[in-house]
């Protein structure tokens, strides 16, 4: 496999950091903070659909 290419995200803060990288069927996630704790797998549906909800605002406070 390719190396990875993780992105942070720009809604991060100094507390709160959280990366993902992309590939064609699923997304990786991991805390930027500890990167060797490990990561999850996201379905590829599954994480545009939680992109969609968040750029919706459906996990304001």
């Amino acid at each position: 496999m390719a190396e990875l290419r993780w992105r942070k995200s720009t809604r991060s803060s100094q507390t709160s950091c959280v990366e993902a990288a992309v590939l064609p069927e699923v997304t990786l996630v991991r805390d930027s903070k500890a990167p060797a704790a490990g990561h999850f797998a996201v379905s590829a549906v599954r994480w545009r659909s939680f992109l969609s909800r968040v750029k919706a605002g459906r996990f304001d406070r």
